[in-house]
């Protein structure tokens, strides 16, 4: 009689399948991540703002609600709290960080000058105000 022969070989098919199936749920998951308010901003003729640092993106939607996004960071933020959440990104930036202030067509100019004021309060002099470029 004949004795078959142990194979001593890892079968690695099963775990490259396993690996391109992960691969391909994490392709289609990544885009879903990424997080954003919706805003109508006003349009206007405007330069771009140049890309030395990060600015500090601070949102006012319709609804009055405003969120501060930083280095991919996004979180919404009470009016009284604004000054506080900057102060702490300017000091993490050593001062040097520029603000950009992006408000619905339709928000109340007081709510904008509200988050200018804070802005103050907090010690930010770079602040700049987000326009749509007309056409758009």
């Amino acid at each position: 009689m004949k004795r078959r022969r142990l194979m001593a070989e890892m079968n690695v098919v099963p775990y490259i399948d396993v690996t391109l199936v992960l691969l391909v749920i994490f392709m289609l998951s990544a885009p879903l991540l990424t997080q954003g308010v919706n805003v109508n901003l006003p349009k206007g003729v405007t330069k771009p703002v140049s890309d030395k640092t990060p600015p500090v993106l601070i949102s006012l939607t319709r609804q009055g609600s405003i969120s501060v996004q930083y280095k991919g960071h996004h979180s919404a933020v009470a009016l009284d709290d604004l000054a506080t959440t900057v102060r702490h990104i300017a000091a993490a930036s050593h001062n040097q960080v520029q603000v950009l202030v992006g408000g619905d067509a339709h928000v109340d100019y007081g709510k904008v000058m509200a988050v200018m004021a804070r802005l103050q309060e907090a010690g930010i002099s770079h602040v700049g105000l987000l326009t749509r470029p007309e056409g758009h």
